[in-house]
């Protein structure tokens, strides 16, 4: 565990009139839309706060998150919010006011979230969660030139000022492929769902294929469906004897079944290597036969676990898996307050080419929203999860 301060600027000031904040250090970390009409602030009315506060500093932030939405999504709300709570905690002296607002899981809740904290002075808006909301949240934060820091992973709606601060799968899937080219992997088969993740995955299992100079032999695709899986897994073995790497971004709850068909079809993970995604990362997965041996890449567990435990103990309820992302965002954002003046919450701040390092490991903003994080390369071992490439310390030179 780091004996440190909270947070610490790693970097100094470099080049006239460029203040680079190059990362801070987490203590305790070891190593889902329409037009919208904008929001001018200078006309707003003034009124008076409603809705919880958290902390007394002079830089006003505003926190939208799904606290009363139907379902999961209050769940996750409100850990997000004890995560935010906690980093307040545990940030000396931070200048901040987190103006919290729930946006009841909706774009129009989400709206007037924005709308109202804007009205009471926030210079920076954290969340919200969905992204139907994020779109809402950005035009309307956008018309009052204030940035957002969210946590959809959906990347359609990260847009210039308008940072996903999230888990995006296209991260996990170049970081998997550029370690097995990088170990000689170069003939590459999918078997991707059929839904809007497998989408999302088949496109950057493509562009990430071909960037390495690799080839894609064959992709099949599969819905919930048993007797699906079973059909794609038979169509699919044919073609294997060309590949030397089989892309399976299968969750959690479909793995197991999905490996079944596999297995039944004939597939040998010695002879193809599996590789997955961040979603391989549950017990669930890691004890699937078919795939042992397989690689995903996923940010280091070292991080995550002692926040976990710091969040236990405070709260004494285990936080969800995105927790973090509204830890990372709060202490950023009081990092920021304290080391970069009037310039705190700018673009070229935020987009800082050195990044940022959090709970999950270093990351940083890309001018377009989206996010680059430093992840690991896993391997499902003998019914477990070893790390076997670590994630890195920085991100290196910015490629687009």
């Amino acid at each position: 565990m780091l004996q440190r301060s909270h947070l610490a600027a790693t970097s100094r000031l470099r080049a006239p009139g460029l203040a680079l904040l190059a990362g801070f250090l987490l203590a305790g970390c070891s190593g889902g839309p329409s037009g919208l009409p904008g929001f001018d602030q200078a006309a707003a009315p003034a009124t008076a706060p409603t809705g919880q506060t958290l902390g007394t500093g002079k830089v006003k932030v505003g926190l939208i998150l799904p606290l009363t939405a139907e379902g999961q999504g209050a769940v996750v709300g409100n850990s997000l919010k004890n995560a935010a709570e906690m980093a307040l905690a545990e940030f000396p002296g931070a200048d901040l006011t987190l103006l919290v607002k729930d946006d009841r899981g909706t774009p129009d809740g989400a709206q007037a979230a924005a709308q109202e904290a804007l009205r009471e002075g926030a210079e920076l808006i954290i969340g919200p969660l969905f992204a139907p909301s994020v779109q809402a949240v950005g035009q309307v934060a956008r018309a009052a030139n204030r940035p957002v820091m969210a946590f959809s992973s959906d990347s359609n709606v990260a847009a210039r000022g308008v940072y996903l601060l999230s888990f995006p799968p296209e991260n996990d899937v170049n970081r998997v492929i550029a370690h097995a080219s990088a170990q000689g992997r170069k003939s590459f088969a999918a078997l991707v769902p059929d839904t809007a993740y497998g989408k999302v995955v088949e496109a950057a299992f493509q562009q990430a294929v071909a960037s390495r100079g690799g080839r894609v032999v064959v992709i099949e695709r599969f819905t919930s469906d048993q007797a699906s899986m079973r059909a794609a897994a038979t169509r699919l073995t044919p073609a294997l004897q060309q590949a030397d790497a089989l892309f399976v971004p299968a969750a959690a709850d479909t793995m197991p079944a999905l490996g079944l068909a596999l297995q039944q079809a004939g597939y040998d993970p010695a002879k193809v290597k599996p590789l997955g995604t961040g979603v391989w990362n549950d017990a669930n997965v890691a004890r699937v036969p078919a795939i042992q041996g397989g690689w995903f890449a996923s940010p280091d567990t070292a991080g995550f676990n002692a926040f976990a435990g710091r969040y236990q103990q405070r709260f004494n309820s285990a936080p969800t898996r995105t927790a973090t992302l509204a830890y990372d965002a709060v202490s950023l954002a009081a990092a920021l307050a304290r080391t970069q003046g009037s310039q705190r919450f700018s673009e070229q701040v935020l987009t800082n080419a050195s990044g940022f390092a959090g709970a999950d490991g270093v990351f940083r903003f890309r001018p377009d929203g989206q996010n680059e994080r430093g992840l690991a390369v896993l391997e499902l071992r003998n019914g477990q999860i070893v790390t076997v490439n670590a994630a890195p310390r920085d991100l290196g030179p910015r490629t687009q």
